[in-house]
């Protein structure tokens, strides 16, 4: 069953018409593919195998991740032209650890689930710390790009809550109607996917299914809670 605390109780019906879904540990799981493939660009580029895993956190932006792990292992700021080739060879080797991981694998409920929301008249986007090139690598695999015909991606901003709205504005670009946080919800299966749902006032569904538990998820600020997306949505 859901999860619905107060802060989020309302004498008025909430009207939901656009849902932004986060992409790792909550549609799909990549197996590793986003780490090995950060690894084997640090590898070519610079000799050093980089974990990103050792210094850096679940749910940030690809730039932050890369930034932070160069900072790390190399004991200094990149260049634009070293941080802009660091990318492209990322996203060069992301292409094949995705299609290699043994691991890579769609969660629960997500096949289901999505086909119904469209055909119930839902608006359905990404809102991802991936860049939008690797969002759509990740998902690929899947055949699940065709459900999303907009977006916000770490691409955008580094700022979690300014690219969830950056997402909001181009469902609104996509589909000619305005839209308000209050007619949107969020969907992700972490404290940041939260914390950049909140930063666009937007409500969140916090999905129990990879890193974080239901506990986890409430602290962290979770309007709703759910196990899985085979449970549905608090629509």
């Amino acid at each position: 069953m859901s999860d619905i605390p107060a802060t989020v109780a309302s004498s008025e019906p909430v009207h939901r018409l656009a849902i932004l879904f986060d992409i790792d540990g909550t549609l799909i799981i990549s197996g590793g593919a986003g780490a090995a493939s950060w690894r084997m660009a640090f590898d070519e580029l610079y000799g050093i195998p980089a974990d990103i895993g050792q210094f850096t956190d679940t749910g940030m932006t690809d730039p932050d991740v890369g930034r932070q792990t160069f900072v790390a292992v190399l004991h200094r700021q990149p260049s634009r032209a070293e941080f802009a080739k660091l990318l492209e060879r990322r996203l060069h080797y992301l292409y094949q650890t995705v299609a290699d991981s043994k691991d890579y694998r769609v969660l629960d409920g997500v096949e289901e689930l999505l086909p119904r929301l469209l055909d119930e008249g839902y608006l359905l986007g990404i809102v991802t710390g991936n860049l939008e090139a690797a969002a759509h690598i990740k998902l690929h695999r899947a055949k699940l790009n065709r459900f999303f015909s907009f977006g916000g991606y770490g691409s955008d901003s580094t700022d979690r809550g300014e690219l969830t709205r950056i997402a909001l504005q181009r469902a609104a670009l996509v589909y000619g109607e305005a839209l308000g946080p209050e007619q949107c919800i969020v969907v992700g299966d972490t404290p940041h996917d939260v914390e950049g749902a909140h930063g666009a006032g937007i409500a969140c569904v916090g999905v129990a299914s990879h890193n974080f538990n239901a506990e986890q998820l409430r602290a962290g600020g979770a309007d709703y809670v759910i196990g899985s997306l085979r449970e549905g949505l608090p629509l």
